[in-house]
């Protein structure tokens, strides 16, 4: 298995990404609390199930190595520019952008990888999903043996079949969440292809700026944890929160205005939110862990307290999907707010083989541990228990309930 070599490149256009890694980039790339940043990630996969992934470090390696070969194309950022968000002085940046395999620290730890990045924020940020999406297909086509068509086929199928047996479904919409962990890049664009012919008035675009270009779909996205974890490093800690939300809004002026809910827990989310200034400006609110259905009444309950009507919002639920789910929360929220789903998994990597539940997530800038607490402890990451247990105090949660995880 350490001999592989793929005939192919897994990543072969830096647009291969999702939209909130360049709108977070550019963020970063104008606020002057970023300019000397230098940052951590670290990799874990959740459910290694005895897969042998540190086979697999020679060929990660080379196809990094494509990758930071890569540069923007004149045709790629013609596109970037046609969107109203993204300023001229930041495509000019993109232009000379180039990323560095110096950054880049992998080796075997057991049979699982220690893969982190080190280096300058706006340098190293963008290395996540390319990485993620090489890792997932390698897993299908070695540890998987490649991907059953007919298979595949026949589940995405049954999903389809499902949404259109549902007799009232005025409204419903998701989105493809799914380039980290796609079982591969043909794949994905098979569903896409399929998704955008088949469910028209329910398909709502894809996070993939590449396949956003290359198949006329609309791309969806905002922000991450990333953005909110980064500004501990830069602001006292108690006011991080707020200054990020703070600080998307000076950058985007209310466009790009779904904001990511459970850095800190929703609680502290909405205590830091519930100035009308923000539940205002911003369009909505995007849920990635914890119960949905509690979550989606407390933001219901929060915009209400607010004096807003909970209908001119959007709530995106991001978690863990599968088609069920979906249908079970619409129908929930139903006629209470505008409802919107982010999907991944499920629909990029439901092709018979067991897909990796793998994440690269930041855990330190400036040489200071950073991290997110998360609505569900399993989710939290971060490999300073002390530190997390004082972000934990600082934002209202009991510091005895955090742990760290993988």
């Amino acid at each position: 298995m350490s001999g592989v070599k793929l005939d192919r490149w897994l990543v072969d256009s830096l647009l291969d990404t999702d939209l909130y890694k360049i709108t977070m980039l550019q963020a970063y790339y104008h606020a002057p609390e970023f300019r000397t940043v230098d940052v951590e990630w670290k990799f874990a996969c959740r459910n290694r199930n005895g897969f042998d992934l540190a086979a697999l470090i020679p060929e990660i390696g080379r196809q990094l190595g494509q990758v930071c070969s890569l540069s923007f194309t004149d045709n790629e950022l013609d596109y970037l520019a046609g969107f109203s968000f993204i300023k001229p002085d930041f495509i000019e940046f993109l232009r000379i952008f180039r990323l560095d395999m110096r950054f880049v620290h992998l080796q075997p730890k057991g049979k699982d990888l220690d893969l982190r990045f080190r280096g300058p924020l706006i340098h190293v940020t963008l290395l996540e999903i390319y990485t993620l999406a090489i890792i997932s297909e390698l897993h299908s086509f070695v540890n998987c043996g490649g991907i059953d068509l007919s298979l595949a086929r026949e589940k995405l199928t049954a999903k389809l079949e499902l949404l259109k047996a549902q007799t009232v479904l005025s409204g419903f919409s998701f989105a493809d969440f799914g380039t980290r962990r796609r079982a591969s890049k043909e794949w994905q664009e098979e569903v896409l292809i399929t998704l955008k012919q088949q469910l028209p008035d329910h398909f709502s675009g894809t996070s993939s700026l590449h396949f956003a270009r290359t198949l006329d779909l609309p791309p969806i996205g905002t922000m991450a944890h990333e953005w909110f974890q980064s500004w501990q490093a830069v602001t006292r800690l108690a006011d991080a929160q707020k200054a990020a939300l703070e600080g998307w809004v000076r950058e985007y002026r209310g466009r790009l205005g779904i904001a990511l809910t459970d850095c800190y827990s929703m609680d502290s989310f909405i205590r830091d939110f519930s100035d009308p200034y923000f539940g205002k400006l911003y369009d909505g609110l995007r849920h990635d862990s914890g119960c949905p259905l509690q979550w989606g009444e407390k933001a219901i309950g929060m915009y209400q307290q607010m004096g807003i009507d909970p209908l001119s919002k959007t709530l995106v639920f991001s978690d863990s999907l599968n088609f069920p789910r979906m249908i079970e929360i619409y129908r929930h929220f139903q006629g209470r707010a505008k409802i919107s789903f982010g999907i991944g998994t499920d629909l990029m990597n439901d092709v018979g083989n067991v897909p990796l539940d793998i994440v690269i997530k930041m855990v330190a800038a400036n040489g200071k541990p950073v991290a997110k607490i998360s609505d569900e402890p399993g989710k939290s990451m971060c490999e300073d228990l002390g530190y997390l247990q004082y972000l934990a105090s600082v934002y209202g949660i009991d510091p005895r309930t955090v742990k760290i995880s993988v």
